[in-house]
């Protein structure tokens, strides 16, 4: 299986073009464990698939490192719509990909061999706690107390296509990401489990975070964790609409349209290709 190696801010996947060559009949859970382990396959935090589409000029599927699927990247959207770019597969450097919730658009702004700046509109954020989903509040889950060992945590659920728990804290600890990460991913209150966001505000236009994925453990960005986050503190009155988001692989720039999607702005880079047998 030949296969490219991308990254978008430290958040890596196998992506697997489906264009130019087919894969055999198999687990697709199993496979992304396998190439994502980092001793024994090729290293990464998951496995994305890129295929043709009947409504747009590809299609993703996205797999974590534990095999799990998800709905939505907004890493991989970047790093695909470099991939269709270098392939020749786009319209004046914008692309369309087909994703689990609905089709998202991806422009390159400007790209400079391995590595390119790409925009892309990731959607618009709902607050209801049945499109997340999760059974804190009966119409949305802003501000909400969840109690985890008799201490209660602020909440803020947020779905882009995919669910999100924010808390906003004054220190982002390892601590608080690696222990209360995992409990609040696999919480009974989610029940297709969450992302969780750690998140502090230090000024109205900047924001640091540090997100526990859902089937991948903590990793060094998350395009759509990005964007809940700055949903999240829109609603709190923490922060502007336009916000520099600190990352622990660098930092992305997102605007909220009023009314409408988020568009984020950061890297996509290609780190290697290569081939492995499966």
């Amino acid at each position: 299986m030949k296969f490219i190696k991308m990254e978008g801010l430290g958040n890596d996947y196998v992506y697997v073009d489906l264009f130019t060559q087919s894969l055999p009949d198999g687990d697709l859970a199993s496979l992304a464990r396998r190439v994502s382990d980092r001793h024994f396959g090729v290293g990464s935090d998951g496995l994305v698939l890129v295929m043709p589409s009947q409504q747009a000029d590809c299609r993703m599927r996205m797999f974590n490192s534990d095999g799990s699927e998800s709905e939505m990247c907004g890493n991989a959207v970047r790093c695909i719509t470099k991939l269709m770019y270098d392939a020749g597969r786009h319209r004046d450097g914008t692309v369309t990909i087909e994703t689990l919730d609905g089709v998202k658009t991806g422009t390159v702004i400007e790209h400079r061999g391995n590595a390119a700046l790409v925009e892309v509109s990731m959607g618009t954020p709902r607050f209801a706690a049945h499109d997340i989903p999760t059974l804190l509040g009966s119409e949305e889950a802003v501000g909400v107390l969840l109690p985890i060992d008799g201490t209660s945590y602020a909440v803020t659920c947020v779905s882009m296509g995919n669910p999100h728990c924010v808390i906003v804290t004054d220190e982002i600890t390892d601590g608080l990401v690696a222990g209360l990460g995992p409990r609040i991913e696999r919480h009974g209150a989610f029940p297709a489990r969450t992302n969780v966001e750690f998140a502090r505000v230090v000024d109205p236009h900047t924001i640091e975070m540090r997100v526990w994925e859902r089937g991948a453990g903590e990793t060094l960005a998350c395009g759509t964790g990005a964007c809940a986050t700055l949903a999240a503190c829109v609603r709190l009155g923490l922060c502007e609409r336009a916000v520099s988001m600190r990352l622990l692989g660098g930092t992305m720039d997102l605007r909220w349209d009023e009314g409408g999607s988020i568009i984020v702005r950061a890297p996509a880079v290609t780190v290697f290709t290569g081939e492995i047998c499966i």
